[in-house]
């Protein structure tokens, strides 16, 4: 079949690579703009345009699909369109151009985490598995009918994006024998079943850490909100950033947000036991080991995260 590939960013590329090597014939490729990057704000193709082009490959590049975006996909005659990380909506009317439809790779078991953000609400949820489908795009927001699925386990030191990562691989391939089933006639959409559960894209709030939580909460949201949007707390005014933590149990008691320095250890509390600091960026400066920041605290007995 003639392929529409749809995606923007890194984690779709394992799934470009996959439909190639399978074999499919990958007529266009469909991503966001140039967007600026760096401080310079260069305009920059997105990872899948870069691949893409480097594969001789057409490219059509819409922040939406609009009008002039349809009729380029249109022309370019797609049997079935695939979409991974696209990062936009495709409306109704485009649905309909591809014979066989728009298959999406999703990292998530659906009907769990619907969304923009499957991997993140897994690891902040404490799920111990999680995975991807591959379905059909319909009206509904990540509702129609799976082709296929695949489970993957999450670890218990996983950020989400260690997790997508393994996911976009792992799906990829996925991906690859829904397309090369549905070429074969030997697959079938099935409806979704299930709890269902919403994951909306995450906001810079959400990365703040609430240090009134357990620590075990706040080790997973920390976890879940890495790399994107990023951990964050106050301190005196001022934005500090953190890497993963670790948890121990076996400190004494400290207070929510309290900051120790132990032994080249640093500390701070939660709503349970305290956890231990790996790294940490403090407004306007590099990334560092929170024990060098820490020595640098002016008011080390008073230090408490907000």
């Amino acid at each position: 079949m003639r392929v529409l590939f749809a995606g923007t960013p890194a984690v779709a590329l394992p799934s470009l690579e996959a439909l190639l090597a399978a074999g499919h014939d990958v007529v266009t490729v469909l991503t966001r703009p140039d967007a600026p990057l760096g401080r310079k704000r260069v305009l920059t193709p997105s990872p899948v345009a870069a691949r893409a082009q480097d594969l001789g490959l057409p490219v059509i590049k819409a922040g939406r699909i609009d009008d002039a975006a349809a009729l380029a996909i249109a022309e370019a005659a797609p049997d079935v369109a695939a979409i991974v990380a696209y990062g936009a909506l495709i409306p109704e009317s485009a649905l309909a151009i591809p014979t066989h439809g728009w298959i999406n790779l999703h990292f998530s078991l659906l009907p769990a985490w619907r969304g923009a953000a499957p991997v993140q609400y897994a690891v902040i949820n404490g799920d111990e598995v999680t995975g991807a489908s591959t379905f059909m795009l319909e009206k509904g927001l990540d509702t129609g009918p799976i082709y296929g699925s695949m489970t993957e386990a999450v670890r218990p030191t996983d950020t989400s994006a260690d997790l997508l990562e393994r996911l976009s691989h792992s799906g990829a391939v996925l991906l690859a024998q829904t397309l090369g089933g549905l070429a074969a006639g030997a697959v079938t959409g099935v409806e979704q079943h299930g709890v269902v559960s919403l994951a909306p894209k995450l906001t810079l709030e959400d990365g703040r850490v609430r240090w009134q939580e357990p620590a075990l909460a706040v080790n997973r949201r920390i976890r879940g909100v890495t790399t994107e949007p990023g951990a964050w707390t106050m301190l005196a005014g001022q934005r500090v950033k953190l890497g993963p933590v670790r948890l121990r149990p076996d400190v004494g008691d400290l207070a929510p947000g309290r900051i120790r320095l132990d032994a080249r250890v640093v500390l701070a509390g939660t709503g349970s036991h305290a956890v231990e600091l790996d790294q940490v960026q403090p407004a306007g400066k590099k990334i560092m080991k929170a024990s060098d920041w820490a020595r640098g605290l002016a008011n080390k007995e008073d230090a408490v995260f907000e």
